[in-house]
């Protein structure tokens, strides 16, 4: 078996798998840039909004930091894989960008 990968055939967000005869691009964990495996302990970095942690990268919980991320009034943080987005609290309604009352 001749190992393709070593010639480096995959693009920047993909590695490379050799197989018998053959090989395949597999895609980087969403938390890479980068990566040389399978899983979020195999990046070559950290995607933005990931930091590395038991060499691992893991989300960073924006709503968890002490600076606060989402300051409208009745606005609430909702963390997602590397992000996080600012919802209007229960009972309230985005209106031309301001949380009001329903």
């Amino acid at each position: 078996d001749l190992d393709e990968c070593a010639a480096s055939p995959c693009k920047d967000h993909q590695y490379c798998l050799n197989t018998d005869g053959s090989f395949s691009c597999k895609a980087c964990d969403a938390s890479c840039v980068g990566c040389t495996g399978e899983g979020s302990d195999k990046c070559k970095t950290c995607a933005s909004g990931y930091t590395k942690e038991d060499e691992k990268c893991t989300d960073i919980d924006e709503c968890n930091l002490p600076e606060k991320v989402c300051v409208k009034e009745n606005q609430d943080c909702v963390n997602t894989p590397g992000s996080y987005k600012c919802v209007c609290s229960k009972g309230f309604e985005d209106k031309d960008g301001t949380c009001v009352q329903t």
